[in-house]
């Protein structure tokens, strides 16, 4: 029985239109984002820009983001919203940052409790989502402020992390092949931390498991047209409280990933950051309604997001609030897109 549904999934024809439906709006964020980096290396070719290390370092900066943004995309394939993942950052880096350098715990215990957090939030968020049945953005609503609440709890104060061996994993540098030459005439080559190496591994086997497993293909169903799922006898229930575990791991895994980039924890830290992850999936292809997603689509809808910063920050008159101020006004545009493409869709 269960084989069979399975193979209902895997040819229902709605499913099927789903998870190729993305092409277009990946191919429109694929141009996009080299358009924006080409103009980029054009106009600040004299500041470095075209450079390699700066190309390495929209994934240095946002190798977190890469991982947080992947269990958003889980998530709103299924039709779901996760607005805590912010708050659980936060959580994360200011309970390692306590843990080693108040309570005296070393590093693997501190990434440990990171993950531990994340699966927390992802178990209660997910049961009270799929099995209660209350709204998600409610729900997550509710864990966004009870995230940044417990943060405070933990220390009101800024907390700067030191441990020998946590700082080892921040500061070891990964070499590549290729660099740059400076005007003395020396090799500088190009570098990227071990975050960055996680972060792809993460991508690789989210993107993996939603193409060609059977979980992947749940998720799609369910996000297609829910009703049709349980229809098939797929446990919709069960499988959007897995949804919302993997969300929740990631969010754990992408924190302790921040906080080695920021190696320190405070109350306001990541504020603003689960905007960017939602923006950065739907950016990327990721319906709101759900059903359609991919985690390529999604690291380049970060890189978008990496590469409007840098441009601001290399340009150096420009307040970072036009960060975002423009992607805010690319969202606006991706979502009319979206709109407009699910209409032709059904007058076909």
């Amino acid at each position: 029985m269960k084989a069979s549904n399975e193979k209902a999934v895997a040819a229902n024809p709605m499913a099927k239109k789903k998870l190729t439906g993305t092409g277009f709006l990946l191919i429109v964020t694929i141009a996009l984002f080299f358009v924006m980096y080409i103009a980029g290396m054009i106009v600040f070719a004299d500041k470095g820009f075209a450079n390699a290390q700066m190309f390495l370092n929209l994934f240095v900066s946002n190798a977190g983001l890469i991982v947080i943004a992947c269990g958003l995309t889980i998530v709103m394939i299924t039709g779901g919203i996760d607005i805590s993942v912010g708050s659980v950052v936060a959580l994360v880096c200011m309970t390692v940052a306590d843990l080693m350098e108040n309570k005296g715990a070393n590093a693997y215990v501190a990434l440990l409790m990171a993950l531990v957090i994340g699966l927390l939030f992802g178990v209660v968020q997910g049961f009270l989502v799929s099995y209660l049945e209350i709204q998600p953005f409610i729900v997550t609503l509710a864990g966004m402020f009870f995230g940044r609440g417990m943060t405070a709890i933990v220390s009101t104060d800024m907390i700067a992390i030191t441990n020998e061996t946590f700082m080892k994993w921040a500061k070891f540098k990964i070499n590549m092949p290729f660099g740059t030459v400076n005007r003395r005439g020396d090799f500088i080559a190009a570098y990227i931390y071990p975050t960055v190496v996680i972060a792809i591994i993460v991508l690789i086997i989210i993107a993996v498991l939603l193409k060609y497993s059977k979980f992947g293909r749940k998720l799609y169903a369910i996000g297609g047209n829910q009703q049709s799922a349980m229809m098939m006898g797929l446990n919709v229930k069960r499988t959007k409280f897995q949804a919302y575990i993997l969300d929740g791991f990631l969010a754990g895994l992408g924190g302790f990933l921040f906080c080695l980039n920021s190696c320190a924890g405070f109350v306001e830290q990541a504020k603003g950051f689960e905007m960017d992850a939602i923006s950065a999936s739907v950016i990327g292809g990721t319906l709101l309604s759900g059903g359609v997603g991919t985690p390529i689509g999604t690291l380049f809808g970060v890189l978008i997001k990496g590469t409007i910063t840098s441009l601001i920050t290399t340009q150096g008159t420009l307040s970072s609030w036009w960060v975002r101020i423009t992607l805010s006004a690319l969202l606006c545009f991706f979502i009319v897109l979206q709109s407009v493409i699910g209409t032709l869709k059904k007058k076909k």
